[in-house]
């Protein structure tokens, strides 16, 4: 049997779908290891993962974080376009790769990987397995990068590969040119052309659908809450949005309200921007909830085209409503209107009013709701973790070493 080191960097959104695949692994025999930040992998991965700590970046002093998982990953709330962008990389991919490289020379020499399964954002995963000489996989938990977003922004793109040049010249092998983002052995793309359309050619681009598992813990929920007879939406802007969201969230609990003899909702809401309004019929404010088996109930989205949102919705058949704030959300929402699936919004100039006319044709257009189970189908068929294991399987087989990228 063969070992597998995950790297991640503390974010939810990009440890869930590893989580799938790992425990697909371990059901197979292999064995499994995390470098990672161990608070961030714990409560995800269950008591008896095996985790190397990694260190990540310090609390930024703009605001306290929600939680350890968020800690590393605070930007000014409007901050949007290329100055996101600029932060992202500058601000966190950069100093964590640099922060996260020890723990992962640390874990690479403690469990003696045959491959290494690298976050796209954990760009130091992929910078010191090539310079082990050892393979590895890039977890893509967006389609965002490999669909040509940047194909029109060249000097971005130069920007972006000048940080990675300067990154692998300290951490990694400064006579490869690979882009860490990529891996020339395989990149592990957890959605379907169904929903992306089509990607840039020339990767390995493995597409194996959402890594859909269960979740080894989650919140507490009133089931007996939810109203048949009446559609149910959720509402969610992730775990990294809690300081941009106030006024989007009472909008939409505006828009609710406006339709509660049709309508209801739940409103994730780990930040507290609504306060805490006293339970109702009709609107459901919570920190948490189980995102995944809410799915099976729900009529409708509402979220910020987060790429394991949008996916795990269109897992379940069920349409979006799509309000993209930065980074990959633009591309992803994008996705989602092109294929039919669901309608965009504009996060920051939305009201009640245009909410509710998005949610009334999600919820009312039977179109949205067939793309999104076509879409739904392609997922299943890609096969999910099941099929991502069974690529890492190949992968961790004696094979010839790929061709160098050419430098960009």
């Amino acid at each position: 049997m063969s070992r597998f080191l995950f790297v991640v960097p503390p974010l939810v959104g990009h440890v869930n779908p590893a989580v799938g695949v790992a425990a697909e692994l371990a059901a197979r025999g292999h064995r499994t290891a995390w470098a990672a930040l161990p608070e961030a992998i714990a409560p995800l991965a269950g008591p008896d993962a095996e985790i190397h700590p990694c260190a990540v970046l310090p609390p930024t002093d703009r605001a306290p974080a929600p939680g350890p998982l968020e800690q590393a990953y605070r930007r000014p709330p409007d901050l949007r376009g290329t100055a996101a962008l600029k932060y992202l990389w500058e601000g966190f991919l950069v100093p964590l790769a640099d922060a996260m490289a020890p723990g992962i020379e640390a874990a690479i020499a403690r469990f003696r990987p045959d491959v290494l399964v690298v976050d796209q954002q954990a760009v130091a995963g992929a910078l010191v397995a090539e310079r082990h000489g050892l393979p590895w996989a890039t977890s893509a938990t967006t389609s965002a990068e490999f669909t040509g977003a940047l194909a029109g922004l060249p000097l971005v793109e130069a920007w972006i590969r000048g940080l990675l040049d300067g990154l692998r010249g300290r951490i990694g092998d400064p006579g490869r040119t690979t882009d860490p983002r990529f891996s020339p052995h395989l990149v592990l793309a957890f959605t379907t052309p169904e929903l992306t359309g089509p990607t840039t050619p020339g990767r390995p681009i493995g597409f194996v659908g959402p890594a859909i598992a269960p979740r080894p813990t989650e919140p507490t929920f009133p089931w007996e809450w939810l109203d048949p007879g009446r559609a149910t939406a959720l509402v969610t802007l992730g775990t990294a949005n809690t300081d941009t969201g106030t006024a989007f969230l009472t909008a939409c609990h505006r828009a609710v309200r406006e339709r509660s003899h049709r309508l209801q909702a739940v409103i994730a809401d780990p930040g507290h921007a609504l306060g805490s309004p006293p339970p109702d019929a009709d609107v459901l404010v919570l920190p948490a909830v189980p995102q995944l088996r809410l799915l099976g109930h729900l009529d409708a989205v509402v979220c910020h085209a987060g790429h394991n949102t949008v996916c795990e919705s269109l897992w379940h058949g069920v349409p979006l409503v799509v309000a993209p704030i930065r980074d990959d959300q633009p591309v992803v929402a994008g996705q989602v209107a092109a294929a039919g699936a669901g309608v965009r919004v504009r996060f920051g100039r939305t009201d009640a009013t245009r909410l509710g006319q998005a949610l009334d044709e999600v919820v009312d257009n039977a179109a949205h709701r067939a793309a999104a189970r076509r879409i739904g189908d392609s997922f299943r068929a890609a096969g999910g973790a099941s099929a991502a294991a069974a690529h890492l399987e190949q992968l961790a087989r004696p094979r010839p070493e790929p061709a160098e990228e050419p430098s960009q």
